[in-house]
């Protein structure tokens, strides 16, 4: 089974295999791929609603890998309704494709290149420079505002 992302119907994605998608990707959509949506549900698709325990689950991968401040809700929804389907992820988004990995969520890519390696991300504090490996809102040294920064 595929688990649609809203590039997938962005890009007029096809496959011979089952889909699934969630309602929040339809809101997402607009024109063309909103109707490209509409069609696969009529045509079958199924519309998955993951439980609240899966969606914590996610939410907590995500912030092991640094990447809970980029995944909005319906990211959060797409990767936890793959984990309970054990659903290949068709999608382009690469923090999604992070967390999904950390998961053993496999992922399909559309447009772009897909991920090469999982990545754990560190924070650096825009005023003093010092680096931590969990996400806060702010420094607890000298409380200026934190970034996300490439471990490589």
């Amino acid at each position: 089974m595929r688990l649609l992302d809203s590039s997938a119907f962005i890009d007029d994605y096809h496959t011979d295999d089952r889909t699934a998608s969630i309602p929040a990707v339809r809101e997402e959509l607009e024109g063309e791929s909103s109707l490209r949506f509409e069609a696969m549900e009529g045509a079958g698709m199924h519309i998955h609603i993951p439980t609240e325990g899966t969606v914590a689950k996610v939410r907590r991968a995500a912030r092991e890998t640094g990447d809970a401040d980029v995944l909005s809700e319906t990211d959060t929804r797409l990767v936890a309704a793959a984990f309970e389907l054990d659903a290949t992820l068709v999608t382009d988004d690469y923090a999604m494709q992070n967390v999904a990995d950390r998961l053993d969520v496999p992922c399909e890519v559309i447009a772009h290149d897909g991920i090469t390696e999982t990545r754990q991300w560190r924070f650096q504090c825009q005023g003093c420079g010092r680096e931590f490996d969990d996400q806060h809102d702010r420094c607890p040294i000298c409380g200026m505002e934190l970034t996300r920064k490439n471990p490589s």
